[in-house]
């Protein structure tokens, strides 16, 4: 899979990055450490060498799992991990990354990330400037190559860039789901920001895989996801209907469509998730999905089926 340059950084990423928050087990249900496992290692082979994680992702199970899945190859794939809320005094900033340098049996970390702003869960208020402080030491002793931050509004993004290099952004982002695009993306453009784009598949809804009627378990968090719920889930179910013909021409499924129509968008690259080793593997196939300019546009204009009936809240949950 041919690589892109995260930000202005040396770090070079795969366009079809794997997410691990399952892998960390906590808010989801029915996973197995195993499977986990066997899903980062096929997404490798599969030609995707990035792996975003968090510390808050199961207190470090994800971290761990990954590092049991890549070790061996730790020289040819990047970590991206992430500093939760309540830890972003300076110290705090620092401890955080050295138990995830623990955690993942690494000496570095390629993108380290502010996982949500200060305040974000009720968490204590710190200036961003004491959190900028901690992260550009730790990449002045080369603990980390790269600082992103994640779930930060536009004005949030220039304020962190006073302080600092930021090479990526963190958004929930997917052709349901696209505040990005008012708010950061034109920041991101103009200053060589990198788009992450997490739920690139609106947590599943993309695959076509959640039929009409479709329940969560309440301990499984789509059972908060707004897209889920009453007409904005009916206008999804008329939206994938129009675009199961612009798959079959390409021959490929609606998950694959959905992630190539969002690597095609300006400096975004998608986080996708994946239980098992086959969804790896197809997700991976994504960025052989070679779509037209006229294609972009028509998908464009589905996903504001979706879209244009949401308002301007970036949380995806109902939390």
């Amino acid at each position: 899979m041919e690589k892109r340059k995260l930000g202005k950084s040396e770090v070079e990423i795969t366009p079809i990055i794997i997410g691990t928050w399952q892998a960390g087990k906590r808010m989801w249900v029915g996973i197995e450490d195993a499977d986990s496992i066997k899903a980062i290692r096929a997404a490798y082979e599969a030609g995707i060498t990035t792996i975003d994680t968090a510390e808050a992702y199961g207190e470090g199970h994800s971290e761990r799992v990954i590092a049991e899945a890549l070790s061996d190859v730790r020289d040819q794939v990047q970590y991206a991990t992430k500093v939760f809320a309540n830890h972003l005094k300076y110290n705090q900033v620092l401890e955080a990354c050295d138990r995830s340098l623990k955690n993942l049996k690494t000496d570095y970390i390629d993108l380290y990330q502010i996982h949500w702003p200060s305040g974000s869960f009720n968490s204590e208020i710190v200036p961003i400037e004491e959190t900028m402080k901690a992260l550009n030491e730790l990449k002045q002793q080369g603990k980390i190559r790269a600082i992103g931050v994640s779930n930060f509004s536009g004005a949030q993004l220039a304020e962190a860039s006073q302080y600092g290099q930021i090479d990526s952004l963190q958004p929930p982002y997917s052709l349901f789901w696209r505040v990005v695009e008012k708010d950061a993306l034109p920041y991101c453009i103009e200053n060589q920001i990198s788009i992450l784009a997490y739920s690139p598949l609106a947590q599943g809804l993309l695959t076509g895989k959640f039929q009409r009627g479709q329940k969560f378990a309440p301990e499984d968090n789509r059972s908060a996801n707004k897209l889920f719920q009453g007409e904005n889930f009916e206008r999804a179910q008329q939206a994938l209907d129009k675009l199961r013909p612009i798959a079959e021409r390409h021959n490929c499924t609606l998950a694959q469509l959905a992630l190539a129509w969002l690597i095609a968008q300006p400096q975004a690259n998608a986080i996708a998730g994946a239980r098992y080793a086959e969804q790896a593997q197809d997700n991976a196939k994504a960025a052989d999905v070679k779509l037209s300019a006229e294609e972009i546009a028509e998908i464009d204009s589905i996903g504001r089926i979706v879209t244009d009936h949401l308002d301007d809240n970036p949380v995806m949950w109902s939390w």
